[in-house]
């Protein structure tokens, strides 16, 4: 963001160890970082308050959309039109088609051990 240099932020470190001293610096470098984790938090619920907005924004142009394609929609399949009659679901064959017979299991694979499966190691 800032794009800081590791030299520079060398330059400042030992300005600041020169003018604070040894003695103060570790106080001053703790306020400094409440300072930045303050102005974080700030940018943070900024962000998250434009981010919102931006959200309600969309979500009231979807609904704008969704509510022209329902009137649309409606306007085209009115409620009391005359619909044909829905076609009859089958539940069963009809007559005279007989279900084949199928087989119930499946013949197993063809073996070439001679050994009972009981008998053999497990893999």
């Amino acid at each position: 963001m800032f794009r800081v240099d590791t030299s520079e932020l060398l330059v400042v470190a030992i300005v600041a160890l020169l003018f604070i001293g040894p003695k103060e610096l570790p106080r001053v470098m703790m306020k400094v970082g409440r300072w930045v984790g303050q102005v974080r938090g700030y940018a943070r619920h900024f962000t998250a308050g434009i981010e919102n907005v931006i959200r309600e924004a969309e979500l009231e142009e979807m609904e704008k959309k969704w509510r022209e394609e329902n009137l649309r929609i409606l306007a085209e399949h009115p409620a009391d039109g005359n619909y044909p009659e829905p076609m009859p679901v089958m539940t069963e064959l009809p007559p005279g088609d007989e279900q084949p017979d199928l087989p119930l299991e499946v013949p197993a694979a063809p073996d070439d051990d001679p050994t009972p499966p009981e008998q053999r190691p497990l893999p």
